[in-house]
Order: structure tokens, then C-alpha cells, then sequence
């Protein structure tokens, strides 16, 4: 039972000044060079983690983290707003009727001004003989479809059924062309990657029959398009979903909220490597005991697993991370 921790902007823009604004998402030479004084004071602050290796730099040469959960939104259109301290958001949408979006042009995204800035930063990579490292954020279809419309993609699957299935496709057509053509250069450049995992994160906006309608069919062809496929989503009940997912082709990951029924998730997925999302709040809120009879039945229903500590909070203190690590430490023993 593995802990992998992960910190909020604010945590490091406090400790190390690394400041997240258009300049960390856009210049790969200061994010590289922020990434090294992350990876110091993680290491310092959290010695027995064992999750980063100081002697290891390559991966700090990474495209993971660039444009947040936005880069698919960023290329369809929508303006995001950096901050100093936190990941992008959706600033402002694009004012296009669904039937617009569902005539979208995938080419021509795929040559639009966001790949051509990411291939810029991937040859500033290779100039300086680095493999290109990291996971892009694509997302999910349903995601990115929310992401570009808001709450219409959600109605329109009752109004207008044919339009929201031609845009998810389209959706789902772009976001296969661009991880590829990003892998295949990842690839060449020394980094062996084969993988997309779709983050379904709206999932519990839409009922399982909803999903094994309109979404369920792109997962299918995304995972029948990589090598390996990884399935986040996110902090939710994932129980309701989780036989539609086990019928996935090539699923190497999986993650679900900890209320989900985690028996069930090890029964159906036995060789994913599955994990739980933990909640920062509680870990920061619930008492040691409270974390520890957590941590005991996972553990007992779901392990082996890992436990995604991730977005923990500025203002949670070392102390509780590095009890986390020692209670997990404990009761696998």
C-alpha cells in the first residue's frame, strides 16, 4: 500500500517561490529549474517518502503539469487565468451552439497555436539532449466537453441525444491524434510512453446508463488505441460504474474515492494498479485514529493499492504528512 503525495500550487509558491503563472506553463527552461527546488524541499521535508530521487534529474525535463487539466480547453478556444499560487482556470468560453461543436475541425486543432507551443517546448528539450518526460492532461471526453460548454453538454444528452454523441466523437478523435503525436516524439526523444488515462471526473454528473451511452464507447476506443489505458475517477462513489468499466480492453489503473466499494473494484480489476483518492480536508481535519481505521480498511478491502495523497493543502502541516506515511508504514507492517 503505496502513498503518493502531491501538493497544491500554494504549498510550493510558499516554500520554494515557484510561481505558476503563464511563465511556469509556457517556458520549460524555468519550469525545469523550479522543479529541481520542488523535489529538494519535498525530499527534505518528507525523508521517508522515497517517492523522489534527488541523484535523478531527467525528470524534472517534463511537459506534466502544462496548462493544468486544460490543455484540450486551451486548444479548443477557451482562455484560461494563471495565478502565482494555483493551477489554471477557465477564465472564459468560447460562444459556439453545440451543433457548431459537434462539426468540429480536428485537424485543424491539432495545428493550432497550443501544439504548435508544446512542440516548441519539446525541441528546447531535445536541443539540450533530454528526453522529453511526462503526462499531458487530456482529460476525459465528457470532461473536455464540459469543459468548452458548461452545464449544456448535460442537458443536451436529453434535448438533442445525435449532437452530443457527433461532439464527444469529434472529441474523442482529438484527443487520440494529439497523445499519439505527443508520445511518438516522447518516444523518439529516449521517454518510452504508450498510455492515455481518460479523467472522468463528471462521471457522477450523468447515471451509468448515461455513461455506457454517451461516454463509455470513446473510453472503449481510447483504450483500444494505447497500449495501456487508466481510468481516474477522481474522488467519487465509483461503485455504481464499476462493472461498465471492467469491460475496458487494457486497463492498467484505476482510482475511486475511498467510499466506494473497494472490494468490489479489487474483484473486477485484480491486475490494474489500483488506488484511492484521499481526501486532503480529511487528512488535514480527521483525527490520527480516524486516518488510521481509513488506512486499515482500504488496506484490508482494496490493497495491494496505492494512496493518492494528492492536493494537500498549504496549510497542512509536515507533521500530519509524515504521520500519514508512518500509519500506512504501520499497518501494512
Amino acid at each position: 500500500m503505496r502513498v503518493v503525495l502531491g501538493f497544491e500550487p500554494a504549498w510550493f509558491h510558499t516554500r520554494c517561490d515557484v510561481d505558476f503563472s503563464e511563465r511556469w506553463h509556457r517556458d520549460p527552461m524555468y519550469r525545469q529549474e523550479t522543479l529541481v527546488c520542488m523535489k529538494r524541499e519535498l525530499c527534505r521535508a518528507f525523508p521517508s517518502a522515497a517517492q523522489w530521487d534527488l541523484d535523478r534529474e531527467d525528470d524534472t525535463w517534463t511537459i506534466s503539469g502544462v496548462h493544468g487539466a486544460y490543455p484540450i480547453a486551451l486548444a479548443l478556444g477557451c482562455e484560461l487565468a494563471y495565478a502565482p499560487d494555483r493551477w489554471p482556470v477557465i477564465a472564459l468560453r468560447p460562444e459556439r451552439p453545440l451543433e457548431e461543436w459537434s462539426e468540429l475541425d480536428v485537424r485543424a486543432v491539432a495545428e493550432g497555436e497550443t501544439m504548435r507551443d508544446l512542440e516548441r517546448q519539446m525541441a528546447a528539450f531535445e536541443a539540450r539532449g533530454r528526453a522529453v518526460h511526462g503526462y499531458l492532461n487530456w482529460q476525459g471526453v465528457l470532461n473536455n466537453a464540459f469543459h468548452v460548454t458548461g452545464e449544456r453538454i448535460l442537458t443536451a444528452m436529453s434535448d438533442c441525444p445525435q449532437t452530443v454523441h457527433r461532439f464527444l466523437g469529434r472529441l474523442c478523435d482529438l484527443m487520440i491524434l494529439l497523445a499519439r503525436s505527443v508520445q511518438e516524439r516522447q518516444r523518439r526523444s529516449g521517454f518510452p510512453v504508450d498510455q492515455l488515462d481518460v479523467s472522468n471526473c463528471t462521471i457522477n454528473m450523468i447515471s451509468p446508463r448515461m455513461y455506457a451511452e454517451f461516454v463509455l464507447p470513446h473510453d472503449r476506443r481510447i483504450a483500444e488505441s494505447f497500449a495501456l489505458f487508466g481510468v481516474h475517477t477522481c474522488g467519487w462513489d465509483a461503485t455504481p460504474y464499476l462493472e461498465l468499466l471492467a469491460g475496458l480492453p487494457r486497463v492498467g489503473y484505476i482510482d475511486m474515492g475511498a467510499m466506494s466499494d473497494l472490494r468490489k473494484a479489487r474483484a473486477l480489476f485484480p491486475e490494474a494498479r489500483r488506488a484511492v483518492m484521499y481526501s486532503p480536508v480529511r487528512l488535514q481535519d480527521a483525527t490520527l485514529g480516524e486516518i488510521e481505521t481509513d488506512m486499515r480498511r482500504i488496506c484490508g478491502d482494496y490493497a495491494p493499492c496505492d494512496i493518492v495523497m494528492a492536493d494537500i493543502q498549504a496549510t497542512t502541516s509536515d507533521d500530519r504528512v509524515n504521520d500519514l506515511l508512518a500509519i500506512c508504514r504501520k499497518v501494512i507492517g
